[in-house]
C-alpha cells in the first residue's frame, strides 16, 4: 500500500508536514517521497506540474489518485485507511463536529502566522510600516490568545479536540510547531506551550520532524515579543 504513495514536499512547510504525519499515524511507512527545494523552486518543476498545475506542495499521488490540497490528503488517508493506524476521526457525529471544527478553523491561524512572521519576506523594503507589523503581530496574538483558551477548557494533557489525537492535532500541529520556532514565547501562552511539549514527543511527529530543523535546531527570534 504505502508504496504506491508518492509525496513531493519540502522541509519545513506545515502543509506538507501535516500530510508527513496523517502518513505515519497511519502506519505508511515507506511510502515514496521526494523532497524539494523552494529556493531551487524545484516545486514549480515540469514533474510536478504535471500532477499538480498550481505548481505547490505537497502534490500527493496513491495509485492514479492525485489530491494536492493538503487537509483533503489527509482526509483521504483517513477515510481510504480507515481500520488502520490511528484513528484521526471518530466515530461519534458530535465529536466529530469538533474535530472539524478544529480541522478547517486552523486556517484562521496559518493566515495570521505567515503575515506576522513573513511581513518582511512579503513586503518591499520601501513599502513596510511599523504599525502594519504591529497589526499584524497583534492580530496573531489575539487569535493564540483564542486556541489558548479552548485548551483552558479541556482538561490537562488534552489534545486540541479532546483526550485523543485526532485530525485536528493532524492538520494545527504543524502551525503551533512552526510559530515556536520563529520565537513564541509559550510562557505567555502556558496551555498551547504544554501541548506543544505532548505532541512533539509523538512517534509521528518524531519521525516526520522538518530535517533542517534538526540540522539547525536553534529557534529564531522573529516573535519573541509576541
Amino acid at each position: 500500500m504505502a508504496e504506491d504513495i508518492l509525496l513531493y514536499w519540502a522541509s519545513g512547510s506545515p502543509p506538507c508536514w501535516r500530510v508527513m504525519i496523517a502518513l505515519e499515524e497511519k502506519n505508511l511507512h515507506g511510502y515514496k517521497s521526494k523532497l524539494l527545494s523552494f529556493d531551487k523552486k524545484e516545486h514549480k518543476g515540469p514533474e510536478v506540474l504535471a500532477l499538480n498545475p498550481r505548481g505547490q506542495v505537497p502534490t500527493f499521488k496513491h495509485g492514479d489518485i492525485v489530491v494536492n490540497e493538503s487537509v483533503a490528503a489527509c482526509l483521504y488517508l483517513e477515510s481510504r485507511f480507515k481500520s488502520q493506524g490511528s484513528q484521526l476521526m471518530p466515530d461519534s457525529v458530535t465529536e466529530q463536529a469538533l474535530v472539524l471544527q478544529r480541522t478547517f478553523e486552523s486556517s484562521s491561524m496559518q493566515q495570521r502566522m505567515y503575515e506576522a512572521v513573513f511581513y518582511d519576506f512579503f513586503v518591499p523594503e520601501g513599502e513596510r510600516h511599523e504599525s502594519a507589523q504591529k497589526r499584524h503581530k497583534e492580530a496573531l496574538s489575539t487569535e493564540l490568545k483564542l486556541w489558548e483558551s479552548y485548551l483552558q477548557k479541556l482538561d490537562k494533557g488534552s489534545y486540541l479536540a479532546g483526550k485523543s489525537f485526532s485530525m485536528a492535532d493532524v492538520v494545527c500541529f504543524p502551525y503551533i510547531a512552526f510559530l515556536v520556532r520563529f520565537g513564541l514565547n509559550t510562557e505567555r501562552y502556558p496551555r498551547l506551550g504544554e501541548y506543544y511539549e505532548l505532541v512533539k514527543e509523538r512517534p509521528s511527529v518524531k519521525a516526520s520532524w522538518p530535517p533542517h530543523w534538526l540540522e539547525n535546531p536553534q529557534n529564531q527570534d522573529t516573535i519573541k515579543d509576541l
